[in-house]
């Protein structure tokens, strides 16, 4: 059975799974391409760090359609996932 769960960030993600184990998929806010403004949202992190803490899904910040360059910030976050994928 599959079970969702949403960690407040990915701070929460590492020990959300020691508690609950691998079998919760965790879904994980405030992602954002390194360097790039996080006014709209506190406790921001990149794609690498929260695959790095045990995230499963990533949300990603409704601001990047509205960036100068909405392409570039896509292709920043789906490089950061891919280094961190492996």
């Amino acid at each position: 059975m599959l079970q969702l769960g949403t960690s407040e960030s990915s701070a929460e993600c590492s020990a959300l799974h020691l508690l609950v184990g691998n079998d919760m998929v965790l879904v994980t806010p405030g992602i954002r391409p390194a360097g790039s403004e996080h006014t709209d949202q506190k406790r921001v992190v990149t794609p690498a760090s929260a695959i790095a803490a045990g995230a499963d899904y990533l949300v990603v910040g409704a601001r990047s359609p509205r960036a100068p360059d909405p392409p570039a910030i896509a292709a920043a976050i789906i490089s950061d996932i891919a280094k961190a994928s492996g």
